[in-house]
């Protein structure tokens, strides 16, 4: 008691497994949303693609985010209580992305649905960026996680073009989708420099 709350250590074991539980719940909703055409023509199938390609990348950037999840936790040996509501309000925005992925998917990428589509990527991408500086501020500033992230730039990059594809969207949609694709090729491979920061540690 009385102690501040940036002094409190918590194990991080339940959070990540939270976090892993309900990213693999969230996947498994965006796959059953893929309804199975009730014929084989091959044309019902082609119907599928815009629902089809809306899955491929948003599975991709959900395994880009529990990737670098992982990788942050990792850098980081306890969590407090600011991380823990934090990472909520990540998991909050990720939960989120089913729903935008089948509003866009299903009306062909109709002009507010791909809108609200990098709304979404938006805010989880803000509430990643916050769920990193807790992690920082908590780790402190030679901690690998403070190191790893202190000269990367993708999160506010992401950002920025988060902010020019989402007007797009009520220009042509198409464009802003592409976007999101690039957004997710910039972090499709994640830092290597964590690990190493990390592999150094255990030596």
């Amino acid at each position: 008691m009385g102690q501040k709350d940036s002094e409190f250590k918590i194990g991080k074991g339940r959070l990540e497994a939270f976090s892993d539980g309900v990213i693999a719940i969230i996947i498994t909703i965006m796959v059953l949303e893929l309804k199975t055409p009730h014929s084989t023509d091959l044309s019902e199938l082609i119907k599928l693609a815009p629902t089809f390609s809306c899955y491929v990348l948003s599975f991709i950037y959900v395994a880009i985010y529990w990737n670098n999840h992982y990788h942050m936790l990792a850098g980081s040996g306890s969590v407090n209580g600011k991380i823990m509501w934090a990472n909520m309000f990540l998991l909050f925005w990720l939960s989120l992305v089913p729903f935008a992925t089948t509003y866009m998917g299903e009306n062909h990428f109709d002009k507010l649905p791909t809108a609200i589509y990098g709304f979404v990527l938006f805010m989880c991408g803000v509430s990643y960026i916050i769920l990193s500086n807790f992690l920082v501020s908590h780790s402190g500033e030679n901690s690998p996680i403070a190191i790893a992230t202190r000269d990367n730039n993708k999160g506010v990059w992401s950002l920025l073009l988060y902010g020019v594809a989402i007007p797009i969207s009520f220009i042509q949609p198409y464009i802003s989708f592409a976007i999101y694709t690039i957004v997710a090729a910039l972090w499709f491979v994640p830092s290597k420099m964590i690990e190493s920061l990390l592999n150094e540690d255990n030596k």
